[in-house]
């Protein structure tokens, strides 16, 4: 009985207090629950958030149902009788000084499941040092959290700052975030399937049924057929599990405890629905229908085989996408762009058309395993069809090719500056409305003249990738005709001084409607698309408000920093500003060339190069949101 009442005083108190708009202390938890929201940015999945207003002129404070009140702005028009426009109060408000400020504004964040308290500014609030300790002290005192209390370092101004030892109060950064993370939104939705557990090893020889939601012991390589997944490990937000996710539109997420998770455990090989939020996942039985997913008619692929000769990309080829990819194309078009605005793209570019695939592919000994595999009725057979897919592979990789191809290639490389190239797949089955086949195809490395790592080993190396399990699986998946599927190599300079390499998408991809580009970066070569087992690239979502030229009208808000840079920043401010203004440049000029995909955010991989920490563009192409 006592515990009935407890119960219904509880209920009682929370729901007066979150009738309430606002109060001056939060004296316990209680009061934080009942007035706290989700942030405006999903960069985090596992952060619960109260905004906080101090008005300076009247010294008081201020903290407001954030469920309810969704901005400060909102909160001091409504509230507190502020009467001038949302530009000025930008202005005014987030400014670098106590000048013509009226208030303090911040949010005190919780890390659900945890007892860590960060107080955090907006990237964008250049507040001074004195005041931002006046703010963080002023939360301290005025809540129930005390000392727990710390301050997150989410822009390199106050990194900076950091790093020069000018705080006086306890100070954190994205690592003291990452730690407490179980829980990440990789894909959201919802489905309905069988629940079942996998390891990655199984999937070399076990086939899951299309009808089940999967759990998995790691990141797969090779992205099964199924309605649903379920990894252990947090994901690159990026990376191509992410973006093969994105365009099978199913639902992803990991979760780092569940193989702790009694309740799911329960779960398995019972009929579930799955709905994956930004902050939080349902996972429940279910008497739903399972609907089948149904194939649109088959992709036919386009091919011009007229083409002999190696292409110059220093010249945009007319409707190159029909005899080189897209991707040779692309880059064609980032050669163009890049005499306008300042960034650099590789050197020595070209493209082996479709015509040398084919030619070679032809050859007795490879063309009739190619027809065997795509006749074969079983395609449920995963290891019938893995073998003769790698006999496929070995094939292409061990008949000689075509001699003139090399002889061409050696003239055009004969005066260049470098000998390392890089040989990339660019197949007529990429970058397409709804397909991008993000990692399916390997890129290789050639060295002019060398006896091992040869041009026609690196090209071979490449052709062969059009018959890797994970390139096959997906183009079957999505109804691509396999038949018609040809490879074009894209050639240029390789890059064994990089410093960082990274991906930028041209949207937020984290708060919808709000300017900004998102950027993934990691030291040296290490791979953001595929990074190993705990990696954490530095990411960072790059605006200007006011659509700046310069550095002081430029804002950085951090999710994340490199862990394998001592959380440091890898990029300096300037650079940072040039990546922004070079990825929206780009962007605008893209759109003028595809003329069709006007309406998708551009995907641009980028390297910082050399002891001048050149900018590089090595690729561009639609991302499929």
């Amino acid at each position: 009985m006592k515990k009935y009442l407890y119960s219904l005083i509880f209920l009682f108190v929370l729901m007066n207090l979150s009738a309430q708009r606002y109060m001056a202390t939060l004296p316990n938890y209680e009061a934080y629950r009942a007035f706290k929201g989700k942030p405006l940015s999903d960069k985090f999945s596992n952060i619960e958030s109260v905004k906080v207003v101090y008005d300076l002129r009247k010294q008081k404070m201020y903290y407001f149902n954030s469920s309810v009140i969704l901005l400060h702005f909102d909160f001091v028009t409504n509230y507190l009788g502020y009467s001038k426009d949302l530009d000025v109060f930008n202005n005014e408000n987030y400014s670098n000084t106590d000048k013509n400020r009226d208030f303090l504004l911040g949010n005190l964040n919780h890390i659900k499941g945890t007892d860590k308290w960060i107080f955090e500014l907006a990237a964008s609030d250049h507040m001074p040092i004195s005041l931002i300790e006046r703010f963080f002290n002023l939360v301290r005192t005025s809540t129930f959290i005390g000392e727990k209390l710390k301050f997150y370092l989410n822009n390199p101004e106050t990194m900076e700052w950091f790093q020069q030892n000018k705080f006086k109060i306890p100070c954190v950064k994205s690592d003291y975030i990452f730690g407490e993370i179980k829980y990440q939104e990789v894909v959201r939705g919802t489905n309905i399937g069988i629940l079942k557990q996998y390891k990655i090893k199984d999937l070399e020889t076990i086939k899951p049924n299309a009808d089940e939601i999967i759990i998995l012991d790691g990141t797969p390589d090779i992205l099964p057929n199924v309605r649903g997944i379920i990894v252990n490990e947090l994901q690159t937000p990026l990376s191509h599990l992410v973006l093969l996710g994105k365009n099978r539109k199913i639902p992803i997420m990991a979760y780092t405890n569940i193989d702790k998770d009694n309740n799911i455990k329960k779960l398995l090989s019972k009929k579930v629905e799955l709905k994956i939020e930004v902050d939080t996942f349902f996972i429940k039985e279910t008497t739903k229908k399972i609907n089948p997913k149904t194939l649109g008619k088959k992709k036919k692929l386009t091919i011009d085989n007229t083409v002999t000769e190696l292409v110059d990309l220093s010249v945009i080829p007319k409707k190159g996408v029909d005899y080189i990819g897209s991707k040779a194309q692309n880059m064609a078009y980032l050669i163009a762009i890049s005499k306008e605005i300042p960034f650099k793209v590789p050197e020595n570019a070209h493209a082996i058309p479709f015509y040398f695939y084919i030619k070679h592919i032809k050859n007795p000994n490879i063309s009739p395993l190619i027809s065997e595999l795509l006749a074969y009725p079983h395609k449920d057979s995963t290891v019938w069809i893995n073998k003769q897919l790698k006999k496929v592979r070995d094939a292409i990789k061990k008949e000689p090719i075509d001699s003139e191809l090399i002889s061409k290639l050696n003239v055009a490389f004969k005066n260049a500056k470098f000998k390392n190239f890089r040989f990339r797949s660019s197949t007529n089955a990429e970058d397409l409305d709804d397909f991008n086949g993000a990692g399916l195809y390997d890129s290789k490395t050639g060295i002019l003249g060398d006896s091992i790592k040869t041009f026609e080993k690196a090209i071979k190396q490449v052709w062969a990738s059009v018959w890797n399990e994970a390139s096959y699986n997906e183009r079957e998946l999505f109804g691509i005709d396999q038949q018609n599927i040809v490879m074009g190599v894209l050639v240029h300079r390789s890059f064994p001084d990089e410093l960082a390499n990274g991906v930028i998408i041209t949207k937020n991809i984290f708060r919808e409607n709000f300017p900004g580009v998102t950027v993934n970066i990691q030291k040296g070569e290490n791979s953001v698309v595929k990074p190993e087992k705990g990696e954490i690239c530095e990411q960072f979502v790059a605006y200007h408000f006011n659509d700046g030229k310069d550095d002081t009208d430029f804002d950085i808000d951090y999710t994340s920093n490199s862990n394998l840079n001592n959380n440091e920043p890898l990029l300096s401010r300037k650079e940072m500003s040039n990546i922004f203004n070079v990825s929206k440049k780009i962007e605008t000029k893209m759109y003028r060339y595809w003329r069709k995909n006007q309406f998708h955010p551009v995907d641009i991989e980028f390297k910082i190069v050399g002891e001048k920490r050149d900018l590089y563009i090595k690729q561009a192409r639609p991302f499929n949101d």
